[in-house]
């Protein structure tokens, strides 16, 4: 199977609302702005720099998806919408990675070299996220909507909040491909803050009682 055949099966596979690949493959910017990708990286890799930054910019205007040509993106790489998507000229994207509208895969303006995150194999990321820096994401990981990652994450888990904290999936490999899911995240602190709100009602009413006897 070509890679852009696996693409147009994923697409499939993570869009309901798909209905055929000839409509993913005419109608998807996400798709649009990968094989747009494909071409600029392969300038950029051969030294035509300023070509391939001419095709990205004539891909951003086009998909309202910004790549830098020289980020490494992996096989089935599925962006859903895609509208504000930047990622950065280090970024590294494994395979079977799902990506929504809104998501910044950028640097923090104070790192040199590798500046941009990578991200393992088998991730989500949902909209309006924002990982910033040269650390890793771990494969199997999940980031919530509108979570700010600023330290690497490790597989298996789940990331929310600003800034992310994380928790661990233990042990278990969510399938993206047949359950995506990108809002029904458990934070544990706001478990924490309602346990203990729970707590001092429970306190209160104890002293309402004492007033009485």
């Amino acid at each position: 199977m070509t890679r852009l055949g696996e693409t147009l099966r994923a697409y499939q596979a993570r869009d309901p609302a798909a209905r055929s690949r000839l409509e993913i493959f005419l109608l998807y910017p996400g798709v649009h702005a990968i094989l747009f990708h494909r071409l600029s990286h392969w300038l950029w890799t051969h030294h035509l720099l300023f070509l391939a930054r001419l095709l990205s910019q004539l891909s951003r205007h086009m998909t309202g998806i910004e790549i830098h040509p020289g980020a490494t993106i992996g096989r089935r790489f599925v962006i859903d919408h895609g509208m504000g998507i930047v990622i950065g000229e280090t970024a590294e994207i494994g395979d079977d990675v799902l990506l929504y509208h809104g998501v910044t895969l950028g640097g923090t303006g104070k790192d040199q070299g590798k500046r941009h995150p990578t991200i393992g194999n088998n991730v989500l990321i949902a909209c309006g996220a924002k990982i910033l820096g040269p650390f890793t994401v771990g494969e199997n990981s999940r980031i919530a909507a509108n979570a700010v990652v600023l330290s690497a994450i490790p597989p298996n888990a789940t990331a929310v909040g600003v800034p992310a904290r994380v928790v661990r999936i233990a042990g278990e490999r969510t399938d993206y491909t047949e359950r995506v899911d990108q809002i029904h995240v458990t934070d544990p602190i706001q478990k924490e803050l309602q346990a203990l709100q729970s707590r001092l009602e429970f306190l209160e009413q104890q002293l309402e009682k004492e007033k009485r006897l």
